[in-house]
């Protein structure tokens, strides 16, 4: 499995530990969507593994929603084996949150943890190998007050800024980690894509990306070397890589 040079660049921004405190005992009840960033992640859990539901973190896109509700901090648990197996190949040098460390004194089958927003009924859970065994995770607040049908919500996952301009509005300079709100014009959103190359911009790419009214939508640009984005002959798309996530209204149905 190739590790995301995102998680290489910027492992110590996205500790866990840097996110909002969140009370152990506050509670919440939403739908969460889990995406792999790399290859898929098979015999995930949010309960002690064998107890749970199994879900399954498909590379770079979604799967089947998750219900659920309790601690806000949220358990991700996988047996053992397969967590060694799946993170062996990692390069993500991200320490080891004090947090997680401790729980797995006592439950070696909890392979990461996740902060999720309070007062929100929806979530992405962005989960990445990590130290040997374990996982690092980055969560979305994806609750409709904050990323409306029909709307597009553009992320700038990558090591270096880049631009975006959508249908020849102002472009949009974006450190990592930024995010804005793009309205689509008759269903689609037109974009530019450029990246900083040694303090001037470099044009990468024009494109469409569809937006149905029904649709929450999600434009996501990374620096990546995972498989996803290699072709059947090897090559490489571009300097960057981006997704497209699409979650229906119907799948929108409280948990």
């Amino acid at each position: 499995m190739k590790s995301d040079s995102f998680f290489r660049v910027f492992a110590a921004a996205l500790i866990l530990l840097a996110a909002p405190a969140v009370r152990a005992q506050d509670a919440v009840s939403m739908k969460i969507d889990v995406v792999s960033w790399g290859s898929d992640i098979n015999g995930l859990s949010f309960k002690a593994a064998g107890k749970g539901e199994p879900i399954t973190a498909l590379a770079f896109r979604y799967s089947k929603p998750v219900s659920y509700s309790g601690p806000a901090i949220l358990e991700i648990h996988q047996e053992a084996a397969a967590a060694s197996s799946a993170t062996a190949d990692s390069k993500n040098t991200a320490p080891l949150p004090p947090e997680l460390a401790k729980r797995r004194e006592t439950d070696p089958t909890v392979v990461a943890l996740a902060k999720l927003p309070a007062g929100s009924k929806r979530a992405t859970v962005l989960i990445a190998p990590a130290q040997a065994g374990t996982y690092q995770t980055f969560v979305i607040d994806d609750d409709p007050t904050k990323l409306p049908f029909g709307k597009l919500r553009v992320h700038n996952y990558s090591p270096i800024k880049i631009a975006v301009r959508c249908n020849g509005k102002e472009s949009m300079e974006m450190k990592t980690r930024d995010s804005f709100l793009a309205e689509p014009q008759e269903g689609q959103v037109t974009y530019e894509l450029s990246y900083d190359k040694q303090g001037k911009w470099k044009l990468q790419e024009n494109n469409i990306v569809t937006v149905g009214k029904d649709e929450q939508v999600q434009f996501i640009v990374l620096k990546s070397d995972a498989d996803f984005f290699t072709s059947s002959d090897g090559s490489r798309g571009g300097f960057l890589q981006s997704v497209v996530l699409r979650r229906p209204a119907k799948d929108d149905a409280a948990p």
